[in-house]
This record gives C-alpha cells, sequence and structure tokens, in this order.
C-alpha cells in the first residue's frame, strides 16, 4: 500500500517470477527505512529475512518486520551495525544464504573474511574491486579520468596534514571542497573560502570521516560554485553477460550541509542531449570497474550544462524511489537477481520517462536552525498521508518509536507522483499538509516552503538555493494579508466549537434550566505581535467570522478528536492541525505547514490581561547552551580562562555531524 500505484508499470514493478529462484534467506545488516525497503521486496520474492540490531533498537520496525532478529551489540554504530564480527557471527548463526550491507561497512572486509570464513555466502552488491575503487573517492576520480569521465579540478592524492591543505588550496584557487575520501552523505565535507577555513575544515572533516567511516583521509578539489547537483541512476550487470543500463537522471540541488533536502526525476534543466551524454558516460566509468549491481553516479552542472563527475556511490542511494516510479523498475529485486547471476531483463530503450516525481526527506530536525540542527523525542503521536492518491512513503518508524542522539534523525521520505511536474508537486503540498507527527520537531514547514517557492516551481534552483531564498535563515512561511484572515478566522472557529462542546453533557437526563441562546462572540486573537478584535456569528456547522472588517466563512465537520482538520474558508479548502492548548487561551496551529502561536481570549478576558505580570525572559548571554542534543567531544577552555567573542569553547558531535561552540562574548569561564 506504500507504493506509488502506476498502471502503466505494472510490466516492470508488479512482475516477479516465482519460478525464478534467488535466495532463501538475506541478513540485512542495515536499520531504518532502507531496511525496511529490503524488507518489503525480499517478502514479495518470497525471501525469509535476518534483521540486526542495536539495543535501543530492539523494537524498532525493522526488527518487527523481519522473520528473525538478533541484536549484534550496544547504541553505538561502531560497536553494533558497523561490528564486522558481530555481523559474520549472525551469518553463521542463521544460515544466511546473501547479506545486504550499511553503506558504511568496508565491504572489501567483509568479502575478505567472508571467504575465510562463510563461503557460499552472497554479497548483494558489486564486487570487492568496484567497491574499493569507487568507494574511495580519489581513487574514482583517477579511474574515472581514464574512462574519458569528465572530473572537476583537484589535488588527486591525500592530504597528509592542515599545512599541505593550504598549500594544495592555494594552487588549486579557492574556493575549495574538503572531503572525506570514504565519505557520503555530506560527513566529512566542508569548503573552504581561505586559509583559516581550510585549517578548520581539515580538521572537522578528518575527525568526522574517521568517526562516520573509520578511515580519515581526505582530498581537495575545486569548488564548482552555483551548480546542480543531478545523478544519475546505474543499474549494471558487468559479468559475463555484460550489459549496463542507464535509468535516467535525480535532481538533488536542495540540500543543506552538503545532505540533500528535496529530490526529483527527472531534472527540468536537462535536454535530451545532456541527459544521454551524462548516460553514457556514467555507464562507461561503471564498466571500466565490472560494476554489477544498482549504483549511483553523481554529476555537478554548471550553468552552461557542462558536467562534471562526483562520485560514484556502491549501494542504493536514499533517493532511490524517485526513479522507480518514473521508470517502474523495483531496484532492490534488480540487485537481488543480479546478486544471484541473472542477467538484466530490459534494454536502454525499454527504460521510460514516465510522468514525475519528488521525494522530500523529512526530518527530526529544527529548521529554523541552520535549516535543520537535529531533534530527539518520542513520536507520540505519527499518522502518515498514505491515504491521499499516488503517495509513497518509505519510513522506518511508527508511533512511540524513539528519535535518539546515536542515529541519522530521518523520519521518511515522503514520495509522490504525477503525471507531470505540477501534478507532483501539487500532490506532495498537500501529503506535507496531512502528514501527522508529534512529539519531535521537525523539517515540514521547510520541505513546504520549498516546494512552493517561485524559483523553485520555475526550476531555477542550485546547491546554494536555501541560502540565497533565506539568506538570514528560514522563518517560516510569511502570510499574506488573506491568509492572516484566513488562520484568524480558523482558530477563532476552533475556539467556539470548542466552548460549545464544553457546555454538553452526555449520558445525563439533567434539563437545562435555560436553553443558552447565544450565537455570537467577541474575541481578542493575538498573532505575533498583532492583537485582532474577531466576531464570530455561528450559523448551523458554519461560522460566519468578522476580521479586519471583512466576513469570512468557515465550515468543517469540527471533528477536534482528529489530528488533522479539514477546513473550508469562503470555497477554499486546507488542512490544518491543531497541536496544543491551554486554559490560558493559549494555542498552537499548524497551517500552511508552519506552525503558528496565537492567545484568544474573550473581550473581557483580554482588557483583564494587562494586569497580568509578564515573566521575564531568561539572560542567557553568559552561557554556552549546545543548540542541538550530542555528545560532547571536545572541550577548548577550562575554569578561570578568558575567552574572546567568537572563540570555540567546545565541540559537539550530534548524529555523526561534529558542530564548533563558539562564546557569544567576551568573558571568563
Amino acid at each position: 500500500s506504500r507504493w506509488c500505484l502506476i498502471t502503466s508499470h505494472k510490466l516492470y514493478s508488479s512482475v516477479y517470477d516465482p519460478n525464478e529462484k534467488t535466495f532463501e534467506k538475506l541478513l540485512i545488516a542495515n536499520r531504518g527505512e532502507i531496511a525496511c525497503r529490503v524488507i518489503k521486496t525480499c517478502k514479495k520474492m518470497g525471501i525469509k529475512t535476518v534483521a540486526i540490531h542495536s539495543d535501543v533498537d530492539a523494537n524498532a520496525v525493522h526488527v518487527k518486520m523481519a522473520d528473525e532478529a538478533v541484536c549484534v551489540g550496544p547504541a553505538p554504530t561502531s560497536k553494533s551495525y558497523l561490528n564486522m564480527d558481530a555481523i559474520m557471527e549472525v551469518i553463521k548463526k542463521t544460515r544466511a544464504q546473501a547479506v545486504s550491507l550499511n553503506e558504511s561497512i568496508c565491504c572489501s572486509c567483509f568479502i575478505y573474511r567472508k571467504q575465510k570464513s562463510q563461503k557460499g555466502v552472497t554479497f548483494i552488491g558489486p564486487d570487492t574491486h568496484a567497491i574499493q575503487a569507487m568507494g574511495d573517492k580519489i581513487e574514482s576520480k583517477l579511474l574515472a579520468k581514464n574512462a574519458k569521465v569528465n572530473t572537476i579540478p583537484g589535488f588527486d592524492g591525500v592530504v597528509k596534514d592542515a599545512d599541505e591543505a593550504v598549500r594544495i588550496a592555494r594552487e588549486i584557487g579557492y574556493p575549495v571542497m574538503i572531503k572525506a575520501s570514504a565519505g557520503g552523505g555530506g560527513k566529512g565535507m566542508r569548503i573552504a573560502w581561505d586559509d583559516e577555513e581550510t585549517r578548520e575544515g581539515f580538521r572537522f572533516s578528518s575527525q568526522e570521516a574517521a568517526s562516520s567511516f573509520g578511515d580519515d583521509r581526505l582530498l581537495i578539489e575545486k569548488f564548482i560554485d552555483n551548480p546542480r547537483h543531478i545523478e544519475i541512476q546505474v543499474c549494471v550487470l558487468a559479468d559475463k553477460h555484460g550489459n549496463a543500463l542507464w535509468l535516467n537522471e535525480r535532481e538533488c540541488s536542495i540540500q543543506r550541509r552538503n545532505q540533500k533536502v528535496v529530490e526529483e526525476a527527472p531534472s527540468t534543466f536537462l535536454d535530451p542531449e545532456t541527459r544521454r551524454a551524462m548516460g553514457e558516460q556514467a555507464v562507461a566509468l561503471a564498466k571500466a570497474v565490472k560494476y554489477s549491481s544498482a549504483g549511483t553516479v553523481e554529476f555537478l552542472v554548471d550553468s552552461s550544462k557542462n558536467f562534471y563527475f562526483l562520485e560514484m556511490n556502491t549501494r542504493l542511494q536514499v533517493e532511490h524511489p524517485v526513479t522507480e516510479c518514473i521508470t517502474g523498475l523495483d531496484l532492490v529485486q534488480e540487485m537481488i537477481r543480479v546478486a544471484k547471476g541473472y542477467p538484466l531483463r530490459h534494454k536502454q530503450a525499454d527504460i521510460p520517462i514516465n510522468g514525475w516525481a519528488v521525494e522530500c526527506r523529512v526530518y527530526a530536525e529544527d529548521p529554523y536552525k541552520s535549516f535543520g540542527l537535529p531533534s530527539i523525542g518520542k513520536l507520540s503521536q505519527y499518522q502518515e498521508p498514505l491515504h491521499l492518491p499516488s503517495v509513497r512513503v518509505d519510513s522506518g518508524v511508527q508511533q512511540g518509536s524513539d528519535i535518539s542522539i546515536y542515529y541519522d534523525p530521518m523520519i521518511s521520505k515522503l514520495i509522490t507522483y504525477g503525471s507531470n511536474r505540477a501534478e507532483a508537486l501539487k500532490r506532495m503540498e498537500e501529503a506535507l499538509d496531512n502528514y501527522v507527527i508529534r512529539g519531535v520537531t521537525h523539517n515540514i514547514s521547510l520541505l513546504r516552503e520549498v516546494i512552493i517557492h517561485p524559483r523553485f516551481v520555475q526550476g531555477d534552483i542550485s546547491t546554494k538555493f536555501l541560502p540565497e531564498v533565506y539568506p538570514d535563515g528560514f522563518k517560516g512561511h510569511k502570510l499574506t494579508d488573506l491568509e492572516r484572515r484566513e488562520l484568524l478566522a480558523t482558530a477563532a472557529s476552533l475556539y467556539v466549537t470548542e466552548q460549545l462542546r464544553s457546555q454538553r453533557f452526555l449520558g445525563t437526563p439533567r434539563i437545562p434550566i435555560a436553553q443558552s441562546k447565544r450565537s455570537s462572540w467577541e474575541l481578542s486573537v493575538r498573532l505575533g505581535d498583532g492583537i485582532y478584535p474577531v466576531v464570530v456569528s455561528k450559523d448551523g456547522s458554519s461560522f460566519s467570522v468578522e476580521v479586519d472588517g471583512m466576513k469570512l466563512n468557515v465550515t468543517s465537520e469540527w471533528n477536534l478528536a482528529s489530528p488533522l482538520l479539514s477546513v473550508t474558508i469562503d470555497g477554499t479548502r486546507r488542512t490544518i492541525q491543531r497541536l496544543s492548548r491551554n486554559a490560558s487561551g493559549d494555542t498552537s496551529i499548524q497551517f500552511l505547514g508552519t506552525v503558528y502561536k496565537l492567545q484568544i481570549l474573550t473581550k473581557v478576558a483580554a482588557e483583564l490581561s494587562k494586569y497580568m505580570p509578564e515573566k521575564a525572559a531568561e539572560d542567557t548571554s553568559s552561557i554556552l547552551r549546545s543548540p542541538m542534543p550530542g555528545a560532547v567531544v571536545a572541550v577548548s577552555v577550562k575554569p578561570g580562562d578568558m575567552v574572546s567573542e567568537g572563540q570555540e569553547i567546545c565541540v559537539i558531535e550530534a548524529m555523526k555531524m561534529q558542530n564548533s561552540m563558539i562564546a557569544a562574548k567576551t568573558g571568563k569561564v
């Protein structure tokens, strides 16, 4: 039920030949949404699954979905999901015939150990040589050059220390990109515009690389300013059959901290000639390393449509669902078939671009802090918008799941499909409005603002989209006068509905002494810095609300027990969520994706409220408070030290990303 239902794609996505034998049991050395994604296809193919998990993931969704589950260690990934000895023991214990690995595991190390102890176990993915070559950004760049693939100018060796990094950066010319050789996912990457940023970037990138990948080697290359990030999905079978396909591109330019936020397929930017040239170079590179699985070749494309090889990811990418939607292929199924030795079932001419697909990465993050700093907590209420047409949700959580500091804060991948881009974006807008996430801070407000922004709608995007559109940081949706009146009218109608409900006594035989005939309410609503007089009149199940001298008609079923409320305001339908309320009239409403805090009082209560003392705000100027939960990995000062404004005090590691905490003013620790 979570798949895009595309009738014309049944030839590809729905067909499975039960006579085509693959594996009886497959171990999934991963967690979260990608583990759940693999399990779904395995169930379709009749393959039993084994999940591994850390002790804190004992009740995770992927553990419940699998046929078997084994704990491999404590919460830190290095002691559980990356613990090769424990994983090898589980393979032996469960007699799994195949293994789908976590992208951060050293696959060559796994294959070496497998050959020593577990012969007959198949790795779902490319062979050792391809993994080593493409997993190392330095070697992959050299191979790309030899395969006549366009590459970014830079230093083709390992950077030894900060001094050498500065020297190389000066030779290449600023700005430069410092990145982990074994990295991915935006971890271990820094942009440097001068010598000081190069030294700092070298330090943090090497530490993040060591923490995330167990490999602190770095490379430096020219930073292509204002590029588009476009990927070519490659599905390859490079054994004796010699087949290789490119499955069209994905546009991944909307990013923050080098991590993708919104993806789509196809790209609005590419013409058929550029698409073909990129695809052919991607296939040439895959054949050069004898690649045999699903993988992704990433390119940067400048404004003149010149494209440069960025890296090749030897795994199933997070954003693979948009490729599946427009081609109809089940990439996990293809990976399993290729691993078993079957040839690809399709030719390049069979690969279509049917319609348009958009993916939003829904994170437990605060988008108002650097476009998304991690948030933790328990999902107290969780409801995916699967009741809407052409919506797919790939998630590894459910109501009651914990979002912890140990793992990536992704909640899900929300995908919508349409016959064209406008239809896919409209469905995404509706899906985001209907997505219920309570208990953690999330980035739905940012996602919704991105997809409705005129620049994005026109396809005018680059990797600098967020800082260019929001130079002072993301502030949420800016209400127009009409939208402000709609919000005030809706909030006031909700308040009156609740007041009327509280007057009713169900299941009591008492007869009221006098019938209440009140039909009008004078209210005062505070929104931001403004206070607005609102008059509400009831007419059956509808309300006539006067705001700013204008009357609006508000209708709804007014089911206050539902997390979603569909409200029609003067013929315009809105889906809102009321997140909280209290006896003081304070209420929080999610409207057009953004959460607004209002205070609704009767006219009399509003007049009396001026006599209430206000709580003084906490003075935090002398306190350094981490903007996110995490681990303190370094402290640069001690009690008694004098520090100046902007000086580093400590380093916080949150979800494998390191962040320098600096002093807000000069003073003594």
